[in-house]
């Protein structure tokens, strides 16, 4: 393996040094020793052979690379042992090595409770910049991402318009309750939400296997009192369970659960099961990614053992202690015009009880085509 220098701003070169061990490279950059196996940096190479810069795909077949790499010369233009140079731009292999991935956060977030919130003074988007302009749409998911929640104003007020907002950003997600649904206290459905009554602070579709990524709401209509919405950073409140009680958050991150959906109301018939734990991290640098919390839909805890089922409720009281605290709490009201997305996994909603009449619409949208949309648009996510 070759390895090339490139571009830094450090006003003096990093040190860089190296050795040769019998199956990988022990590689130390700057601040950074990274350990490297000789399979995985010819399988990574970035020759014209081995990676179509065109399509971004890898045309090295992996399987063909057998433990006949086994040693790899650390020096510009000299061969490996199938007679392939492979060359590394330092600060590449720094970013993309598992030592590298462990300093680095997936997604770059501002955590918050109410107070954090208000501070910052978070602008709503104009609609019309949100629609017409690529600038109003930066803003609008540079919001979104750091926060896990951001608003749209001067939408109308009708369904097809809020339709034409989210498919700026994504494809709308058909799920069992329709592409665009209205939503009044009708009990249409069997649940809950279908009522007047107050809803204590969750996340939607957690009985899905994989719960929906965005909800979009928008208040159409509302002649009466009461109804605000409740929102509460999930994040925020986790960590502070790792910072209290690391245990419990190590719990809670592990142990998986079942959530279940069963419907038979009228032509709707369904029963859904989604399993996952309540925290969800990526296990090499332990972000935490998404949480899944409804203790209206938590099915029959029978995933855990009886010498972890009661760690595990102290875990979850000391969590839902933190969701709970008024401080965390952030109550909007939503009226006609203003349409509020959430990172359903992230931010946690609910809302109080109302009188008279309230119709809201709204969609689920796809994670992957809202994450996609700001990438392109040059941010991290």
């Amino acid at each position: 393996a070759a390895l090339a220098r490139g571009h830094h701003t450090a006003p003096r070169p990093l040190r860089c040094a190296w050795q040769l061990h019998g199956d990988h490279l022990e590689l130390t950059y700057g601040t950074t020793l990274m350990r490297l196996d000789f399979v995985w940096l010819r399988d990574h190479c970035r020759s014209a052979s081995c990676y179509n810069a065109k399509t971004n795909q890898r045309s090295l077949d992996t399987a063909s690379v057998g433990p006949a790499v086994q040693r790899a010369h650390v020096q510009a233009g000299e061969r490996g042992p199938d007679g392939h140079v492979t060359r590394y731009g330092l600060e590449w292999l720094v970013k993309n090595s598992y030592e590298g991935q462990k300093k680095q956060v997936m997604h770059p977030r501002i955590l918050w409770n109410a107070e954090i919130y208000r501070q910052a003074q978070v602008p709503s988007v104009d609609c019309r910049s949100f629609l017409e302009t690529d600038e109003g749409l930066k803003e609008f998911l540079q919001n979104f991402l750091l926060y896990g929640i951001a608003f749209v104003e001067n939408v109308a007020p009708t369904k097809e318009d809020t339709e034409i907002l989210a498919e700026r950003i994504s494809i709308i997600r058909e799920t069992i309750y329709g592409r665009m649904w209205y939503f009044t206290s009708d009990f249409s459905r069997g649940d809950t939400a279908y009522t007047k009554l107050a809803l204590d602070r969750h996340t939607d579709t957690t009985y899905f296997q994989e719960p929906c990524g965005i909800q979009v709401f928008h208040c159409l209509k509302h002649e009466g009192t009461g109804g605000r919405t409740l929102l509460v950073d999930g994040f925020h409140a986790a960590e502070q369970v790792l910072r209290r009680a690391p245990e419990h958050f190590e719990l809670l991150s592990r142990v998986p659960l079942k959530h279940e959906y069963v419907e038979n109301v009228g032509g709707c018939h369904n029963h859904m099961i989604g399993v996952g734990p309540v925290l969800n991290v990526y296990p090499w640098n332990n972000e935490l990614y998404l949480i899944r919390y409804n203790n209206y839909d938590r099915a029959v805890i029978n995933t855990v053992p009886h010498d972890v089922v009661r760690r595990w409720y102290h875990a979850h009281r000391a969590l839902t202690t933190e969701l709970r605290r008024p401080e965390n709490e952030l109550w909007v009201k939503l009226k006609p015009g203003k349409a509020l997305f959430v990172d359903n996994w992230r931010v946690l909603h609910g809302r109080e009880a109302f009188t008279g009449y309230r119709q809201l619409c709204g969609c689920y949208l796809t994670r992957d085509d809202v994450l996609n949309t700001a990438r392109l648009l040059g941010l991290q996510a």
